[in-house]
Protein backbone atom coordinates (compact mmCIF):
# COMPACT_ATOMS: atom_id res chain seq x y z
CA UNK A 1 0.00 0.00 0.00
CA UNK A 2 1.72 3.29 -1.16
CA UNK A 3 2.08 5.84 2.19
CA UNK A 4 0.36 8.43 -0.74
CA UNK A 5 -2.94 8.40 -0.97
CA UNK A 6 -3.97 11.52 -2.84
CA UNK A 7 -7.37 12.55 -0.91
CA UNK A 8 -5.62 15.67 0.63
CA UNK A 9 -4.46 16.72 -2.95
CA UNK A 10 -7.29 19.52 -2.72
CA UNK A 11 -6.35 20.63 -0.01
CA UNK A 12 -9.07 19.18 2.25
CA UNK A 13 -8.86 16.17 5.09
CA UNK A 14 -10.81 14.25 7.72
CA UNK A 15 -11.22 13.69 11.04
CA UNK A 16 -12.95 10.87 12.89
CA UNK A 17 -16.65 12.35 12.79
CA UNK A 18 -15.91 14.87 9.94
CA UNK A 19 -14.94 14.46 5.98
CA UNK A 20 -13.79 16.98 3.37
CA UNK A 21 -12.63 19.73 6.06
CA UNK A 22 -10.15 22.43 4.98
CA UNK A 23 -6.38 21.81 6.07
CA UNK A 24 -6.67 25.44 7.07
CA UNK A 25 -8.99 24.15 9.85
CA UNK A 26 -8.13 24.98 13.11
CA UNK A 27 -8.26 21.26 14.34
CA UNK A 28 -5.90 20.82 11.69
CA UNK A 29 -3.47 23.24 12.54
CA UNK A 30 -3.43 21.90 16.41
CA UNK A 31 -2.86 18.41 15.26
CA UNK A 32 -0.12 19.83 12.92
CA UNK A 33 2.00 21.58 16.12
CA UNK A 34 1.63 18.99 18.69
CA UNK A 35 3.17 16.35 15.73
CA UNK A 36 5.41 18.91 15.38
CA UNK A 37 6.14 19.11 19.09
CA UNK A 38 6.33 15.43 19.20
CA UNK A 39 9.16 15.42 16.55
CA UNK A 40 11.31 18.00 18.57
CA UNK A 41 10.88 16.02 21.88
CA UNK A 42 12.17 12.94 19.85
CA UNK A 43 15.11 15.09 19.11
CA UNK A 44 15.62 16.24 22.56
CA UNK A 45 15.33 12.25 23.34
CA UNK A 46 18.16 11.61 20.82
CA UNK A 47 20.73 13.64 22.37
CA UNK A 48 19.88 12.01 25.54
CA UNK A 49 21.80 9.53 27.92
CA UNK A 50 19.83 9.28 30.64
CA UNK A 51 17.08 6.36 30.74
CA UNK A 52 15.23 8.26 33.15
CA UNK A 53 14.90 11.46 31.33
CA UNK A 54 14.34 9.92 28.33
CA UNK A 55 11.31 7.24 29.65
CA UNK A 56 9.68 11.08 31.13
CA UNK A 57 9.77 12.15 27.63
CA UNK A 58 8.56 9.36 25.86
CA UNK A 59 5.60 9.40 28.26
CA UNK A 60 5.18 12.85 27.52
CA UNK A 61 5.02 11.93 23.78
CA UNK A 62 2.40 8.79 24.05
CA UNK A 63 0.48 11.33 26.40
CA UNK A 64 0.27 13.80 23.38
CA UNK A 65 -0.36 11.25 20.92
CA UNK A 66 -3.50 11.09 23.03
CA UNK A 67 -4.82 14.87 23.22
CA UNK A 68 -4.26 14.43 19.20
CA UNK A 69 -6.89 12.01 19.17
CA UNK A 70 -8.98 13.57 21.66
CA UNK A 71 -8.78 16.37 18.63
CA UNK A 72 -9.55 14.43 15.98
CA UNK A 73 -12.37 12.44 18.02
CA UNK A 74 -13.78 15.39 20.37
CA UNK A 75 -16.43 13.32 22.14
CA UNK A 76 -14.26 10.02 22.81
CA UNK A 77 -14.05 9.59 26.34
CA UNK A 78 -11.44 7.15 26.09
CA UNK A 79 -9.38 10.43 24.53
CA UNK A 80 -9.90 12.42 28.07
CA UNK A 81 -6.52 13.08 30.16
CA UNK A 82 -7.17 12.73 33.77
CA UNK A 83 -4.93 15.13 36.62
CA UNK A 84 -2.50 11.95 36.82
CA UNK A 85 -0.69 12.98 33.48
CA UNK A 86 -0.58 17.22 35.26
CA UNK A 87 0.36 15.65 37.88
CA UNK A 88 3.41 13.47 36.83
CA UNK A 89 4.76 16.75 35.10
CA UNK A 90 4.50 18.89 38.36
CA UNK A 91 6.08 15.94 40.20
CA UNK A 92 9.15 15.94 37.55
CA UNK A 93 9.39 19.62 37.77
CA UNK A 94 9.35 20.40 42.15
CA UNK A 95 11.84 17.30 41.92
CA UNK A 96 14.03 19.14 39.69
CA UNK A 97 13.99 22.46 40.81
CA UNK A 98 15.38 20.73 44.30
CA UNK A 99 18.28 19.74 42.75
CA UNK A 100 19.45 22.95 41.35
CA UNK A 101 19.46 26.98 42.07
CA UNK A 102 17.22 27.88 39.31
CA UNK A 103 17.77 31.39 38.18
CA UNK A 104 15.14 33.90 38.25
CA UNK A 105 16.06 36.25 35.59
CA UNK A 106 15.09 36.04 31.77
CA UNK A 107 17.25 33.54 30.02
CA UNK A 108 18.47 33.74 26.97
CA UNK A 109 18.46 29.95 25.16
CA UNK A 110 21.56 28.52 23.71
CA UNK A 111 24.02 27.97 26.80
CA UNK A 112 24.33 24.45 25.26
CA UNK A 113 23.03 22.72 21.96
CA UNK A 114 20.81 20.26 24.29
CA UNK A 115 18.91 23.12 26.17
CA UNK A 116 18.57 25.13 23.43
CA UNK A 117 16.28 22.02 22.30
CA UNK A 118 14.66 22.12 25.12
CA UNK A 119 14.09 25.12 24.47
CA UNK A 120 12.27 25.30 21.50
CA UNK A 121 10.29 22.30 22.20
CA UNK A 122 9.30 24.52 24.63
CA UNK A 123 8.05 27.38 22.87
CA UNK A 124 6.46 24.95 20.02
CA UNK A 125 4.81 23.57 23.28
CA UNK A 126 3.04 27.26 24.39
CA UNK A 127 2.29 27.52 20.42
CA UNK A 128 0.47 24.00 20.60
CA UNK A 129 -1.22 25.77 23.81
CA UNK A 130 -2.20 28.82 22.51
CA UNK A 131 -3.98 26.40 18.75
CA UNK A 132 -5.43 24.29 21.90
CA UNK A 133 -6.85 27.25 23.31
CA UNK A 134 -8.66 28.67 19.86
CA UNK A 135 -10.25 24.89 18.86
CA UNK A 136 -11.50 25.00 22.10
CA UNK A 137 -13.29 27.93 22.04
CA UNK A 138 -14.66 27.45 18.39
CA UNK A 139 -15.53 23.01 19.31
CA UNK A 140 -14.91 22.47 22.57
CA UNK A 141 -11.66 21.10 24.27
CA UNK A 142 -10.47 18.46 26.95
CA UNK A 143 -9.71 20.28 30.09
CA UNK A 144 -7.46 17.39 30.83
CA UNK A 145 -5.44 18.38 27.99
CA UNK A 146 -5.58 22.31 28.69
CA UNK A 147 -3.56 21.94 31.51
CA UNK A 148 -1.13 19.10 30.38
CA UNK A 149 -0.28 21.43 27.58
CA UNK A 150 0.18 24.29 29.86
CA UNK A 151 2.24 22.52 32.55
CA UNK A 152 4.26 20.81 29.34
CA UNK A 153 5.87 23.78 28.79
CA UNK A 154 6.88 24.84 32.57
CA UNK A 155 8.24 21.36 32.32
CA UNK A 156 10.89 22.12 29.19
CA UNK A 157 11.29 24.95 30.85
CA UNK A 158 12.86 23.22 34.31
CA UNK A 159 14.57 20.44 32.19
CA UNK A 160 16.40 23.14 30.42
CA UNK A 161 17.60 25.39 33.29
CA UNK A 162 18.77 21.74 35.17
CA UNK A 163 20.54 20.61 32.03
CA UNK A 164 22.69 24.34 31.66
CA UNK A 165 23.00 23.93 35.77
CA UNK A 166 24.67 20.37 35.33
CA UNK A 167 26.99 22.03 31.81
CA UNK A 168 27.79 25.02 34.24
CA UNK A 169 29.06 22.70 37.23
CA UNK A 170 30.97 20.32 34.61
CA UNK A 171 28.77 17.55 36.11
CA UNK A 172 26.74 14.82 34.14
CA UNK A 173 23.02 15.60 34.42
CA UNK A 174 20.95 13.49 36.45
CA UNK A 175 17.48 13.41 36.90
CA UNK A 176 15.05 11.80 39.18
CA UNK A 177 13.89 8.75 38.22
CA UNK A 178 10.53 7.95 36.34
CA UNK A 179 7.24 7.10 37.26
CA UNK A 180 5.42 3.97 36.30
CA UNK A 181 3.78 4.72 33.41
CA UNK A 182 0.23 3.96 32.81
CA UNK A 183 -1.17 3.04 29.36
CA UNK A 184 -4.33 4.17 28.33
CA UNK A 185 -6.44 0.66 26.82
CA UNK A 186 -8.47 1.85 23.68
CA UNK A 187 -11.32 0.04 23.00
CA UNK A 188 -12.91 -0.53 19.87
CA UNK A 189 -16.76 -0.47 19.19
CA UNK A 190 -17.94 -2.54 16.59
CA UNK A 191 -21.80 -2.70 16.08
CA UNK A 192 -23.05 -5.88 14.54
CA UNK A 193 -26.32 -6.50 12.67
CA UNK A 194 -28.12 -8.14 15.14
CA UNK A 195 -27.36 -5.39 17.78
CA UNK A 196 -28.59 -2.95 14.81
CA UNK A 197 -31.92 -4.72 14.92
CA UNK A 198 -31.90 -4.86 18.37
CA UNK A 199 -31.85 -1.20 18.42
CA UNK A 200 -33.91 -0.42 15.85
CA UNK A 201 -36.71 -2.57 17.33
CA UNK A 202 -36.41 -0.93 20.64
CA UNK A 203 -37.16 2.70 19.02
CA UNK A 204 -39.70 1.54 16.80
CA UNK A 205 -41.87 2.61 13.96
CA UNK A 206 -39.21 0.45 11.79
CA UNK A 207 -36.21 2.68 12.12
CA UNK A 208 -37.77 5.69 12.76
CA UNK A 209 -36.43 8.01 15.52
CA UNK A 210 -39.18 8.19 17.97
CA UNK A 211 -40.62 11.88 19.26
CA UNK A 212 -39.46 10.80 22.49
CA UNK A 213 -35.63 10.02 21.61
CA UNK A 214 -35.75 12.98 19.07
CA UNK A 215 -37.13 15.43 22.62
CA UNK A 216 -33.91 13.91 24.28
CA UNK A 217 -31.65 14.75 21.49
CA UNK A 218 -32.78 18.02 21.30
CA UNK A 219 -32.39 18.32 25.06
CA UNK A 220 -28.57 17.47 24.94
CA UNK A 221 -27.81 19.48 22.27
CA UNK A 222 -30.05 22.41 23.73
CA UNK A 223 -27.47 22.01 26.99
CA UNK A 224 -24.19 21.08 25.03
CA UNK A 225 -25.18 25.02 22.85
CA UNK A 226 -25.80 26.71 25.88
CA UNK A 227 -22.16 25.73 27.90
CA UNK A 228 -20.93 27.09 24.24
CA UNK A 229 -22.62 30.35 24.47
CA UNK A 230 -25.06 29.45 21.12
CA UNK A 231 -28.29 30.27 20.99
CA UNK A 232 -29.48 27.57 18.16
CA UNK A 233 -32.53 26.12 16.58
CA UNK A 234 -32.37 22.32 16.60
CA UNK A 235 -34.85 20.26 13.93
CA UNK A 236 -34.45 16.58 13.81
CA UNK A 237 -36.94 14.79 10.85
CA UNK A 238 -37.39 11.18 9.77
CA UNK A 239 -35.55 8.84 7.30
CA UNK A 240 -38.54 10.34 5.03
CA UNK A 241 -37.18 13.99 5.68
CA UNK A 242 -40.86 14.61 7.35
CA UNK A 243 -40.18 16.82 10.47
CA UNK A 244 -40.52 15.50 13.88
CA UNK A 245 -39.51 17.79 16.48
CA UNK A 246 -38.30 21.75 15.84
CA UNK A 247 -36.50 23.50 19.02
CA UNK A 248 -36.40 27.04 19.27
CA UNK A 249 -34.14 28.53 21.70
CA UNK A 250 -34.14 31.49 23.87
CA UNK A 251 -32.65 34.37 21.20
CA UNK A 252 -31.97 32.72 18.45
CA UNK A 253 -32.52 33.95 14.90
CA UNK A 254 -35.98 33.87 13.10
CA UNK A 255 -34.55 32.36 9.59
CA UNK A 256 -32.71 29.80 11.81
CA UNK A 257 -36.12 27.74 12.17
CA UNK A 258 -36.43 27.38 8.42
CA UNK A 259 -32.35 26.57 7.93
CA UNK A 260 -32.45 24.15 10.75
CA UNK A 261 -35.02 22.12 8.78
CA UNK A 262 -33.65 22.06 5.93
CA UNK A 263 -30.64 21.03 7.14
CA UNK A 264 -32.16 17.69 8.98
CA UNK A 265 -33.65 17.42 5.67
CA UNK A 266 -31.03 17.83 3.26
CA UNK A 267 -29.27 14.92 5.26
CA UNK A 268 -31.64 12.32 4.86
CA UNK A 269 -32.22 13.20 1.33
CA UNK A 270 -28.32 13.22 0.23
CA UNK A 271 -27.51 10.51 3.14
CA UNK A 272 -24.59 12.81 3.91
CA UNK A 273 -23.81 15.55 6.37
CA UNK A 274 -24.42 18.69 5.05
CA UNK A 275 -20.95 20.13 5.11
CA UNK A 276 -19.68 17.30 3.46
CA UNK A 277 -22.52 18.14 0.44
CA UNK A 278 -21.27 21.43 0.75
CA UNK A 279 -17.50 20.74 -1.08
CA UNK A 280 -19.33 18.14 -3.47
CA UNK A 281 -21.57 21.25 -4.42
CA UNK A 282 -18.49 22.87 -5.64
CA UNK A 283 -18.13 24.27 -9.55
CA UNK A 284 -16.71 20.77 -11.40
CA UNK A 285 -17.71 18.56 -8.69
CA UNK A 286 -20.80 15.51 -8.25
CA UNK A 287 -22.90 18.01 -7.41
CA UNK A 288 -22.39 21.35 -8.29
CA UNK A 289 -26.11 22.72 -8.21
CA UNK A 290 -27.95 20.77 -5.86
CA UNK A 291 -29.15 23.62 -3.96
CA UNK A 292 -30.75 24.94 -6.52
CA UNK A 293 -33.15 21.58 -6.48
CA UNK A 294 -36.53 20.50 -4.86
CA UNK A 295 -37.84 23.65 -4.54
CA UNK A 296 -34.77 24.98 -2.09
CA UNK A 297 -35.17 22.76 0.24
CA UNK A 298 -31.45 21.18 0.06
CA UNK A 299 -28.91 23.85 1.63
CA UNK A 300 -24.91 23.09 1.42
CA UNK A 301 -23.86 24.71 4.34
CA UNK A 302 -22.90 23.09 7.92
CA UNK A 303 -24.96 21.39 10.80
CA UNK A 304 -26.95 18.98 9.17
CA UNK A 305 -26.22 15.19 9.82
CA UNK A 306 -28.10 11.74 9.07
CA UNK A 307 -28.89 9.75 12.17
CA UNK A 308 -27.89 6.52 11.50
CA UNK A 309 -27.79 3.01 13.61
CA UNK A 310 -25.24 1.01 12.24
CA UNK A 311 -26.06 1.42 8.46
CA UNK A 312 -29.12 2.53 8.63
CA UNK A 313 -30.19 6.27 8.53
CA UNK A 314 -33.49 6.67 10.97
CA UNK A 315 -33.50 10.51 10.75
CA UNK A 316 -32.47 13.23 9.97
CA UNK A 317 -30.42 16.35 12.72
CA UNK A 318 -30.28 19.88 11.68
CA UNK A 319 -28.37 23.27 14.02
CA UNK A 320 -28.46 26.78 12.50
CA UNK A 321 -27.68 29.57 14.43
CA UNK A 322 -24.08 29.95 14.20
CA UNK A 323 -21.35 29.37 11.57
CA UNK A 324 -21.58 26.43 9.50
CA UNK A 325 -18.34 25.16 11.21
CA UNK A 326 -20.19 26.09 14.97
CA UNK A 327 -23.64 24.69 13.49
CA UNK A 328 -21.82 21.23 12.27
CA UNK A 329 -19.82 20.87 15.62
CA UNK A 330 -22.64 20.71 17.61
CA UNK A 331 -24.22 18.85 15.24
CA UNK A 332 -21.64 16.32 15.42
CA UNK A 333 -21.95 16.97 19.62
CA UNK A 334 -25.21 15.17 18.93
CA UNK A 335 -24.26 11.97 17.24
CA UNK A 336 -21.65 11.41 20.17
CA UNK A 337 -24.62 11.17 22.45
CA UNK A 338 -26.70 9.31 20.16
CA UNK A 339 -25.96 6.06 22.52
CA UNK A 340 -26.95 7.89 25.15
CA UNK A 341 -30.10 8.58 24.06
CA UNK A 342 -31.69 5.12 21.96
Amino acid sequence: MNIYTKGGDRGTTSLVRTKNISKSDDRIQLVGTIDELTSHIGLVKSMLDDPSVIGILEEIQETLITVMAGVADTYNRDYKLDDSKTEMLEKEIDRLEALFDRPKKFILPGACRLSAEMDVARTVSRRAERALAQVSVKFGADNGAKKFMNRLADYLYVLARYTDAKLESGEEPQAPQKEAATKMEQKDTEVNAALVQEVLKQIGMQGKITLQAAKRLIEKIEQEAERRGKKAVIAVCGPDGNPIAVHVMDGAFLVSFDVAVKKAYTSVAVKMSTKELAVLAQPGQTFYGVDKMDGGKIVIFGGGVPIKVGDTIIGGLGVSGGTGEEDHSLAEYGLSVLHEIL
